[in-house]
């Protein structure tokens, strides 16, 4: 039976691929740096480090520590002006994780820096609901290594321990997710998975190997996962 749910956060709790593509692109262009949209879904659960260097390294572009923190803190900062006024979080969201914290443990598992997730939950009025989180920086090895899935649980389960409960089982995690490689990767760490196609299509996701394939998490309730995941 499923006990924990982790998050994805962009293209899951946040619905803002698209407007990091847009901010993406226009920062890397004043670097002389182009970005294609099939460039930019390639490299879908990557960190922001990873993401640069990458698109640096496709046009034979030379890159120095200085220009990767500039590049990123320019991005972060264009994502917040464009989300100031319409914030990418849907309310049936909100109201299914808000819904799931009363039954589940909840966590998020991104590649995202942990400033730019706090902004946005705070703002959504999400951040008090998930225990555990495992961010950008965090493990060595990005989506689709299970790295990230794995030490989620690792964190989740030392509060178990700290409150005399016992230990879970990666069986008895759901992880949501909205790309490939974070399915491959929460299948890689033994997890089941929901993908929704926010980002990416109904058969990409299935060929990730996803048990369930979304197109919102509106019609979602703890009875639902507990009925399809038992």
């Amino acid at each position: 039976m499923i006990q924990a749910i982790f998050f994805d956060f962009n293209g899951v709790i946040s619905n803002d691929e698209l407007i990091h593509l847009k901010a993406y692109r226009q920062v890397l262009e004043r670097e002389g740096v182009g970005i294609s949209d099939e460039e930019y879904f390639a490299c879908l659960g990557m960190d922001d480090v990873a993401f640069v260097r990458a698109a640096f390294t496709r046009r034979d572009q030379p890159l120095t520590d200085e220009q990767m923190k500039t590049v990123i803190e320019r991005e972060h900062q264009l994502h917040r002006e464009l989300i100031e006024d319409d914030l990418p979080v849907s309310q049936s969201v909100a109201a299914f994780i808000k819904e799931a914290a009363r039954h589940f443990h909840l966590g998020v598992v991104s590649m995202a820096v942990r400033a730019e997730i706090d902004h946005v939950l705070k703002r959504a009025g999400l951040d008090n609901l998930f225990l555990v989180y495992v961010t950008g920086g965090l493990v060595e090895r990005h989506k689709p290594a299970p790295d990230c899935y794995l030490r989620a649980l690792e964190l989740l389960n030392d509060r178990r321990r700290g409150d005399r409960k016992l230990p879970l089982l990666a069986r008895e995690c759901l992880v949501i997710e909205d790309a490939p490689p974070g399915i491959a990767a929460a299948r890689a760490a033994g997890m089941r998975t929901i993908g929704v196609t926010n980002t990416v299509s109904e058969t990409e996701l299935r060929q990730a190997g996803a048990d369930i394939v979304t197109a919102s998490l509106a019609d979602w309730t703890r009875d639902a996962v507990r009925h399809l995941f038992s």
